[in-house]
């Protein structure tokens, strides 16, 4: 018998919404990392088929700079296309939905697994670097719309958890990368086409089991305009046939939207209402590229090499080192609910301060005190444990939160812009830091992580168990505040309903809006305050 109580309902996790978690996370993010890792430990043998492959053509060997330009182009063409994938998430979910364009996604994925598996065969260096850019719009596209779709599926006292899923398949991603690029498995002369090829298998699990599960009912009732599609979605998710109360729920969101109508990257930077909250998914993306994980993840092989580990052991430390990030990452969903978004963001980066600021000291004295090696391999796993609850997670699963429908696809451009930006950067500036400052480079990464955690404290309301409008409602408050005090005379005026319509739509550079008649004044100015 259908449940009466609908508390009761609340916390139901379906196998339908369970199965669609995996599908989608397992045939997109977990390529992400898969990519992030792979070209890693094969690197030699690559370079070396570079260098044969230019011989057979020109008669000699390419001298070492031009080696190593080639090389630094095939790593960056990933974050390249990371990218260019971010700024096709806005046209792409809005004309495709966000199961649609996972699906049409696999296109960048599949195509590039044959380039790279047959590169060899074909003696084509050019095959990966063009491959690399693809895979990078794989990962770009991915990294922004599966948030988004498990945001838009999952019930709100599960969204938390659901949210942090697609980091987790990213862990697992780069995971299963160290593992099969292990010499003896295939990062050796035979085997690195093979493991740069495997990225096609997870996209084509997804475009045969994907199209069997249902699209966001928010996208289909709020973009599509269609409430039947939308409700037969929430009763396959919810499994229970009366989902009137979430349909009204999202309905709400989208009166309280209609005035401000479709929002281009452009208008989102205008509107004063959403300032606090793309300067906000600015900063968490900024922070959780710059924090100093590159430099981390740069100095760890040194590191352990110090602390005594064997040359030839030190790839399976690695492993180690992320097999901690994925069950870090598998901790993170359990507690995202309990204790909130705004405490692991805190946590994470406190902690992350704390270990690059403890291993910048631990590197320079690591030659003249016997134990330092040891101190500063504790670092590094404080370091990858921090990360792992909140700075890797939590920014993608708060801008699915603090967004509402028309609003978050230009916000997931913006961020994923930011966050691609930010990773190209660092991996073209990095090496040049390091070299001019050696293990100081580390404290610019403490600094990132501190002032990123005073911005958090200061700015970033909790938005665990809330619904889309509350949080947005809260955002709203603080730009409100700031709007009033500029304008002064509003603040004395009379708070003539239509007035302060017309107030807000001025602001955020929208026509006035027509006041629906069962749009409640009370909700217009809990809107607006």
């Amino acid at each position: 018998m259908e449940p009466q109580d609908p508390v009761k309902r609340e916390g139901r996790l379906t196998p339908v919404i369970v199965l669609a978690t995996l599908i989608a996370a397992f045939g997109s993010s977990f390529q992400y990392g898969y990519n992030v890792a792979a070209i890693n430990s094969p690197s030699e043998f690559m370079k070396d088929f570079y260098n044969y492959t230019y011989y057979d053509r020109i008669g000699e060997y390419m001298n070492e700079f031009y080696l190593t330009l080639l090389w630094s182009i095939t790593v960056s063409m990933f974050p390249f296309g990371g990218f260019l994938g971010s700024l096709m998430v806005g046209p792409l979910v809005n004309n495709l939905g966000r199961k649609g364009t996972l699906l049409f996604n696999n296109i960048f994925s599949i195509v590039p697994a044959f380039l790279m598996g047959f590169s060899e065969l074909a003696k084509s260096f050019e095959m990966i670097i063009v491959a690399r850019v693809l895979v990078g719009i794989c990962a770009g596209l991915s990294s922004n719309v599966v948030p988004m779709y498990l945001g838009e599926l999952a019930p709100k006292n599960w969204r938390g958890a659901l949210g942090v899923v697609p980091q987790l398949f990213i862990t697992i991603g780069i995971l299963v990368a160290q593992i099969f690029g292990l010499r003896s498995l295939l990062a050796n002369e035979e085997g690195w086409p093979i493991l740069l090829g495997l990225t096609g298998i997870p996209a084509v699990l997804q475009l045969l089991f994907l199209p069997f599960f249902p699209e966001s009912p928010r996208y289909l009732l709020i973009q599509k305009k269609d409430e039947a599609a939308a409700k037969s979605a929430l009763r396959r998710l919810r499994g229970w046939h009366d989902v009137d109360a979430e349909i009204e729920e999202i309905l709400e969101e989208d009166k309280a939207e209609k005035a401000a109508g479709f929002i281009s990257v452009l208008k989102l930077f205008k509107m004063r209402s959403l300032r606090w909250q793309v300067i906000s998914i600015i900063v968490l993306m900024a922070g959780q590229q710059l924090s100093g994980v590159n430099a981390i993840y740069y100095y760890a092989d040194q590191i352990y090499l110090s602390a005594g580990v064997n040359e030839d052991d030190v790839q399976y430390v690695t492993a180690g080192t992320g097999a901690v990030n994925v069950l870090i990452t598998v901790c993170a969903i359990f507690i995202v609910e309990l204790i909130g978004r705004r405490f692991l963001l805190l946590l994470g980066f406190s902690v992350c301060f704390t270990a690059c600021s403890v291993l910048t000291g631990a590197l320079v004295l690591q030659d003249k005190i016997s134990w330092m090696p040891y101190v500063s391999i504790a670092c590094v796993i404080s370091y990858v444990i921090g990360h792992a609850l909140g700075p890797s997670p939590i920014p993608a699963l708060l801008v699915t939160e603090i967004f509402l429908q028309s609003s978050r696809p230009a916000a997931y451009m913006v961020a994923g812009t930011v966050h691609w930006l930010s990773n190209f950067t660092v991996g073209l500036v990095f090496p040049f830091i390091q070299e001019v400052t050696g293990a100081y480079s580390l404290i610019i990464s403490a600094a990132i992580c501190l002032l990123t955690a005073v911005y958090i404290y200061v700015v970033i309301p909790e938005t665990k168990g809330r619904t889309f409008v509350k949080i947005n409602r809260i955002f709203a408050k603080r730009s409100r505040a700031e709007f009033l005090e500029e304008k002064e005379e509003i603040a004395n005026a009379e708070p003539h309903v239509p007035s302060l319509l017309a107030t807000e739509a001025s602001f955020c550079g929208c026509a006035r809006p027509q006041m629906p008649q069962d749009f409640l004044l009370e909700d217009v100015q809990d809107f607006l305050l």
